[in-house]
């Protein structure tokens, strides 16, 4: 297969929301370029790009796909990046190695949620942007409205290139050619011909505008601008792809995938107009200086994400950004310090794929059988101290709980989930020794249904989701003392240990009652990450704490990692030991520690105790339409509004609401908002919860605990 330079190459990430029709345009791409016969529908199963059992299930991507096409002598990889929300992972591991960011608009639906959230990582980026709004054919489509609407949004720089021929027509009006291109159905091959009278003046004038809007941004060009009263397509072309790079122009294409109508114009303006590897900035690091794409540097390849393929093995997909990768060299991870051998380098169409001898700096391909790399990590040459940054990925959005559906299968479990977390990140799984459960995050509940499916039918393991318990915490709001005499006789040496403890909140510095005399004071970090402060107030030596201070806190540390109330561990306190009596020979350490432990749940009970909730930060972005919706919700929720800001078409409300109001907020939200709400919740603080939610609480351990 040919092999290309950096110069003929062009990486791009095809992104929008659910249903805008990103597959139908990789498709068509392909069937342009002769790679395909015919174009695949995603109806019957057909398409490249959506080739997994899960995929073609449910009519979506569920996994970012990588395609290449040769278009006019440059390879064009793309990567064809679910939209539903659950799988904004798969966009964020794209746009880590796309040079462009294509956001396809639903010509019908508009601006939805998916648009926004690939907008705001493209830009995080620097990513030259553009947009495409695809599905002109549908009869609810409208153009000019969802114009107005990207410009309002996105800003001015965003720039017409092309305009529909009418609602039904096959021709699209190209502004910066000023031809009239008509497509041939089921070909895709195009006819560029004068634009008809009917369209000359709209024409005209989207001309002027892209020309002012190209020129207004580059002093040279508006130089030229004003000496010539106009700009040649050279000039136009030139001026829109410096400012791509700048973020200071977003061109606007349309297409009706489907149809065939646009996209072989559209390659040819990404093969002519969009950037090089090696015109984008250098890659951060987290070690080593940035680094440039250039194929005569030392090879560095970052591996963007890992996935296991039936047949084939562990798929390791990357990025070349210095040097060139060939089959048989050995590269060094630079996380794990272990050597690689690289075998074979592959191109690929979905699942198709195409050795190649090498790949330059640049390029996006694929290995197999790499025995100690996945997802985030830097190959790179012996000795090298280069390690390129690695890939944020969001905090869960839903959290569940996860046990096997058989006794027996823990290990597998646990191990399936290991490499299902090392192949998408965005799943995260923790184990919670507290509360005594595993707990697998992901993006939503379409997230964890898929992860469960490949669970099932790669490692052989039923898994069940349930309802998560709460991190509640146990604390007091007074003080409180209490005395526990530990007393047994067994026959032979006995046990015996008398302390008197005072309880109370850990608030600030120590300021003891009159009757009480410190001599000394410890903070003790626990495993949840509370603290106990501990104060040594025994006086006259009734209690020798050189030799049993030491048990009474672990008794009292034992006491707190199930608290008195309903079994949560305790939050912050001070407990102060300032009397109590030992005996000569049956006092020792376990009897003290007995005696912490007893003595400390008898002074909480006793303090007013309450359970502490932990309250998060909501931030939920939707459509205006569904404000009152989800405050209203939210409400309900007991949720605390604290604002709202407009971001465009949308809103975004930010609230402070309890975290065992959200469970299967995701879910919710998105049935609420026709799938156009997204939220993300932040851990804020620990608040008192309700007496009423307190007694329901208790009630339930304490039924807990008799079953």
């Amino acid at each position: 297969m040919k092999v290309y330079d950096v110069e003929h190459i062009r990486n791009i990430a095809l992104l929008g929301h659910q249903g805008s029709g990103k597959t139908m345009l990789g498709e068509a791409m392909l069937f342009n370029s002769g790679r395909i016969p015919r174009m695949g529908s995603i109806a019957e199963g057909t398409t490249v790009s959506d080739y997994h059992p899960s995929e073609k299930e449910r009519q979506m991507s569920v996994f970012s796909s990588l395609l290449h096409v040769e278009h006019n002598g440059v390879k064009l990889n793309a990567l064809d990046v679910p939209g539903y929300p659950d799988f904004v992972g798969e966009m964020i591991m794209a746009l880590k190695v796309a040079d462009t960011a294509i956001l396809v608009v639903n010509a019908a639906e508009g601006i939805q949620v998916g648009i926004e959230t690939a907008w705001n990582e493209a830009a995080t980026n620097g990513i030259p942007t553009m947009f495409v709004l695809n599905q002109l054919d549908r009869a609810e489509s409208n153009f000019r409205d969802r114009v107005e609407q990207i410009k309002e949004r996105f800003g001015r720089g965003a720039a017409v290139v092309q305009l529909p021929a009418g609602p039904s027509s096959r021709s699209i009006i190209d502004v910066l050619l000023m031809k009239q291109i008509t497509f041939e159905p089921d070909k895709g091959t195009a006819t560029y011909n004068e634009i008809e009278p009917a369209f000359q003046e709209e024409a005209d004038r989207l001309h002027n505008e892209l020309i002012e809007s190209i020129a207004e941004n580059d002093e040279s060009l508006m130089e030229l601008y004003f000496e010539q009263g106009s700009l040649t397509e050279d000039q136009m072309r030139q001026g829109i792809h410096i400012e791509m790079l700048k973020r200071q122009l977003f061109p606007i294409f349309i297409t009706s995938a489907a149809e065939n109508i646009g996209v072989s114009r559209l390659m040819t303006f990404i093969a002519n107009v969009c950037p090089s590897p090696i015109e984008m900035p250098p890659a951060p690091t987290d070690t080593g200086t940035p680094v440039r794409t250039d194929s005569a540097g030392p090879p560095i390849a970052f591996v963007y994400r890992t996935m296991a393929e039936p047949h084939v093995g562990e798929y390791s997909f990357f990025r070349v950004y210095s040097g060139v990768l060939e089959q048989g060299m050995d590269l060094e991870n630079a996380q794990t310090g272990a050597t690689e051998r690289l075998g074979q380098l592959f191109s690929l169409n979905g699942h198709e794929r195409e050795q190649v001898t090498k790949m330059f700096a640049g390029d996006i391909g694929a290995l197999v059988k790499l025995k100690n790399t996945h997802s985030n990590n830097t190959l790179r040459a012996k000795g090298s101290d280069v390690s390129i940054r690695g890939i944020q990925f969001p905090e869960p959005r839903y959290v569940t709980a996860v046990r096997s559906a058989k006794h027996g299968e823990e290990d597998r479990l646990a191990q399936g989930l290991h490499a299902l977390s090392n192949e998408d990140p965005s799943l995260v799984v923790t184990l919670d020794p507290h509360l005594s459960q595993m707990l697998l995050g992901g993006q939503g509940e379409m997230h964890l249904a898929i992860a469960q499916f490949r669970l099932k039918n790669r490692f052989g393991v039923d898994v069940e989701y349930f309802k998560p318990k709460i991190s509640y915490r146990e604390t007091v709001q007074n003080s409180a003392r209490a005395s526990y005499r530990h007393k047994k006789q067994t026959g032979g040496a006995g046990q015996f240990a008398d302390i008197s403890l005072i309880v109370e909140p850990y608030q600030g510095d120590y300021h003891p009652p009159a009757d009480i005399s410190v001599r000394g004071e410890t903070v003790l970090d626990t495993a949840w990450g509370a603290k106990l402060h501990f104060v040594d107030a025994i006086v006259g030596g009734v209690i020798d704490m050189r030799r049993f201070a030491g048990s009474i806190q672990k008794g009292i540390l034992e006491a707190m990692q199930r608290g008195p109330i309903a079994g949560y561990p305790v939050g912050d306190v001070r407990v102060v030991a300032f009397d109590g009596s030992m005996h000569a020979v049956d006092s020792n350490d376990a009897a003290f520690k007995t005696a912490g432990r007893m003595g400390f749940r008898e002074a909480f009970r006793q303090a007013n105790p309450v359970i502490l909730e932990p309250i998060d930060t909501l931030e939920v972005t939707v459509p205006a339409a569904y404000t009152g919706d989800v405050m209203g919700d939210l409400n309900v929720r007991r949720g605390r509004i604290q604002g709202i800001q407009g971001e465009g078409a949308l809103q975004k409300i930010v609230a402070q609401i309890p975290e065992a109001e959200l469970y299967r907020y995701a879910t919710i939200l998105r049935s609420m908002t026709q799938g156009r709400g997204l939220h993300k919740a932040t851990f804020l603080q620990y608040e008192t919860m309700p007496r009423s939610i307190q007694d329901k609480i208790t009630k339930e351990a304490e039924v807990e605990v008799e079953a």
